[in-house]
């Protein structure tokens, strides 16, 4: 079992920058993959950035260039750093990883406001 409790999310303006964190319950090089997702109502929750225990990244076209998914293992945590955020990208982010099955974060909003 894996637990995953995310940090960072809030309220910011147009143009600026969050960092999200997540912090694992267990020691993150045992894991196959690391990403995380962002979910609107009533809308199916999309992937935008993942990270490979080989170090390999994707990023959603949407946010490439801005966002950088990263992780420390001395700190057992996957962090995402947003910058020139749009409202578009105001969701509710969702850490998950995968060690034999998918295990999910509980959840932490953003809301950007133009």
């Amino acid at each position: 079992q894996v637990q995953l409790v995310e940090s960072g999310g809030g309220l910011v303006q147009a143009g600026g920058s969050l960092r999200l964190s997540c912090a694992a319950s267990m020691d993150i090089f045992r894991l196959n993959s690391m990403a995380w997702y962002r979910q609107t109502p009533g809308n199916q929750r999309e992937l935008v950035a993942a990270l490979t225990s080989g170090g390999k990244t994707n990023y959603a076209h949407s946010v490439k260039g801005r966002f950088t998914i990263s992780k420390d293992n001395a700190k057992n945590t996957v962090s995402l750093q947003m910058n020139s955020l749009k409202s578009e990208d105001t969701a509710v982010y969702y850490c998950a990883v995968v060690l034999g099955r998918q295990y999910w974060g509980q959840g932490t909003q953003v809301t950007v406001s133009s």
